[in-house]
């Protein structure tokens, strides 16, 4: 890259951090985020310790969780909200909800929200018996958690025993104030121990430590936001109708519920509630990184129900993203599973949002050429969604002369081959000419083992490299052939880890179709492509022999992937690994989706009471035969559906000259 002295660059930080010191402190007016503000002074003090011989900052690492808990399965399963990054994603989700009120014929009148802080910790489920907690649990993955029981009692704001004998499911956010987790870190460096990155990972280590004195001593606090399940029992308390009745009443039996919420009755209430509190939000104890939604009333919650992930009637409305500038020291190109070469920005590290960032994504070919840039430049970097890092702006004036414009190679050494890369047709994304080579087929195997694929617990990238320089395994169908006497004496396997790792691999074997398709690493099938496709074909082998019209006329795949998927299963070397894994595995194949000729592709609106079944229902069975449904009648709607009480739909389908259906006519139709 081009030459700057580590003596220019101290001089730079310098000051950079004078300057943003002066904003935080004098002006009351920072432009960037705490988190950012620590990572230059971090590097600050490695500069001034490599060049003068002290430091002015320790470095700070994260904290890990332990996975040593009992597994408990959720009686209720954990949702996680859905996000919005701005006034107009949130103003679209509220339209979503009223067209959900207006399909169900209800007055969207009502329709108010409570908007609470999105506190920034580590989500706990709480069970009680006749007002006694029997068990605190972590999120885990929605459906199983950790019993955590041990060190969620040291919380001292956790009642163990409320107010009123009632049985109750309730959910919370634990957190770590910035004052104790301050204080926490010096302990850890006067005891020689890393310290943490933020206080979300104080919280979480603390509450996954196996001792209990430990947790106790880091002082972690609770906020009480949800009822999931309740049972009033014998006593007089009247079960809550709104999320705010629902807060009340978490007070009122004893539970720390932050009293920062709000009843908003409409958006402009929300954005005005959102605005007051993103200058307040680092002035809390507690990290904020935005606020948390929810329908006030809890009937509509249920009308609107849930999607595949999430709640319909919740949602996280986030601050807007931290950044920060860095320097581009490299731009390195990243080979996926699936042969696509990513273009990656090698940063000088910054701390954003909590995290150290090294790395970014530079998306494609054209994102550089747009940005235009280069190594050595000064860019803004940002978290999208505070997840993924990217490069958002280039700062011209800073930029060293003898930079040079970035330029793809015609080779890349993880690809297979000669390394050959090509430019996709009609996209601005490279990929490998040949997929043959040992790093890919390595990532596969990674990706197979994950958890979006067959989830084999204990069993990753350490262990799948362990594997192949064994000699082990050769492709994925050989992890299913692998024994504990394999595995005794192995770095990483004494005979319990030996043990247990044959057994997770052994209850592997049984997997949905859907997963199997996501593990094979076919170019574009992810989760939701891969239950469309099982859920039409229902079997692997149908799939295998589909040809590519018959998958592109599902709706939401289309030509590409269904050239994609017919191409992986036409290559012998497929076909061969299928040959020897699919004997090694149990697919639960579902129910496959009728293909009805007459209403594929048929849109429906519904409209009124059904009789014989819920409107959910309704739609669903519309979809497994292929159909379409619409909130609202036009000249492109084929059938509308009438039950009882039918409102202004059937009259617009009337005047339009759409065909209407009884419902006893509708199920004729669904059944033949």
């Amino acid at each position: 890259m081009p030459k700057q002295t580590k003596q220019e660059r101290l001089q730079q930080l310098r000051e950079l951090v004078a300057f943003h010191r002066a904003k935080y402190h004098d002006e009351d007016a920072p432009e960037i985020s705490d988190e950012a503000y620590d990572g230059l002074v971090r590097e600050l003090g490695v500069l001034e310790e490599q060049v003068e011989g002290k430091r002015a900052a320790a470095d700070v690492v994260g904290g890990r969780a332990s996975d040593a808990f009992k597994k408990v399965t959720h009686k209720v399963r954990q949702w996680s909200f859905d996000n919005v990054f701005s006034y107009e994603e949130l103003t679209d989700w509220d339209a979503r909800l009223r067209r959900i009120l207006a399909e169900a014929e209800r007055d969207d009148d009502s329709l108010q929200y409570v908007a609470e802080h999105k506190i920034d910790g580590l989500k706990l489920v709480m069970e009680y018996q006749a007002g006694t907690l029997v068990r605190a649990t972590t999120r885990g993955d929605g459906v199983i958690g950790e019993d955590v029981t041990h060190t969620a009692v040291t919380i001292k704001t956790l009642p163990k025993t409320l107010t009123k004998p009632v049985d109750l499911i309730c959910v919370g956010e634990v957190w770590l104030s910035k004052k104790d987790f301050a204080a926490l870190n010096i302990h850890q460096e006067k005891i020689g121990k890393p310290t943490f990155a933020n206080p979300r990972n104080a919280a979480a280590g603390s509450l996954r430590q196996l001792d209990p004195v430990i947790a106790k001593s880091r002082k972690l606090s609770l906020f009480v936001y949800d009822i999931d399940l309740l049972d009033v029992r014998d006593t007089t308390i009247k079960v809550p109708e709104t999320q705010q009745e629902e807060l009340t009443l978490l007070t009122k039996l004893g539970f720390p519920v932050n009293q920062h919420s709000k009843l908003c009755k409409c958006v402009a209430d929300i954005q005005r509630y959102y605005e007051a509190w993103i200058p307040k939000r680092d002035k809390q104890p507690y990290g904020i990184d935005g606020i948390v939604l929810k329908v006030n009333e809890i009937n509509q919650q249920r009308l609107m129900g849930f999607t595949a992930k999430s709640p319909r009637y919740g949602m996280a409305y986030k601050f807007p993203a931290e950044e920060a500038t860095t320097i581009v020291e490299g731009i390195t190109l990243q080979v996926g599973r699936t042969g696509v070469v990513t273009p990656v920005a090698e940063l000088r590290p910054v701390f954003v949002d909590g995290s150290t960032v090294s790395r970014a994504t530079l998306h494609n070919e054209d994102f550089i050429i747009e940005l235009d840039v280069r190594v050595g430049d000064t860019v803004i970097i940002q978290k999208a969604g505070d997840i993924i890092p990217e490069v958002k702006q280039v700062l011209l004036p800073l930029r060293p002369r003898d930079t040079k414009a970035f330029h793809f190679p015609k080779k890349v050494t993880e690809c297979g081959g000669d390394g050959r890369i090509e430019r996709v047709p009609g996209e601005a994304a490279y990929r490998c000419v040949s997929m043959d080579s040992d790093y890919l087929h390595q990532m596969k195997l990674y990706y197979f083992v994950s958890k979006p694929a067959f989830n084999i617990d204990g069993v990753g990238p350490k262990q799948i490299d362990l594997f192949l320089k064994e000699g082990l395994i050769r492709t994925a169908a050989d992890l299913f052939e692998l024994t504990e006497e394999d595995l005794v004496g192995l770095p990483l396997f004494k005979d319990k880890a030996a043990r247990n790792t044959v057994t997770a691999i052994q209850a592997a074997r049984t997997v949905p179709l859907y997963r199997l398709l996501v593990a094979l690493s076919i170019d574009g099938v992810g989760e939701e492509t891969a239950r469309l496709l099982a859920d039409s074909f229902g079997d692997v082998l149908a799939i295998a022999e589909a040809d590519a019209s018959a998958i592109a006329s599902l709706h939401g795949i289309g030509d590409t992937i269904a050239e994609s998927v017919t191409h992986w299963f036409s290559k012998k070397s497929n076909q061969r690994f299928l040959h020897s894994l699919l004997p090694q595995l149990t697919i639960k194949n579902p129910r496959v989706r009728k293909s009805n000729t007459e209403l594929a592709g048929k849109t429906f609106v519904l409209t009124g009471t059904l009789e014989s079944m819920t409107r959910d229902e309704a739609k669903d069975s519309i979809r497994a035969v292929g159909g379409k449904v619409s909130s609202s009648v036009s000249k492109k709607t084929d059938y509308v559906v009438v039950g009882a009480d039918p409102g202004s739909k059937a009259k617009a389908a009337t005047e339009l000259g759409v065909t209407i259906l009884s419902e006893a006519t509708f199920q004729k139709m669904l059944a033949s």
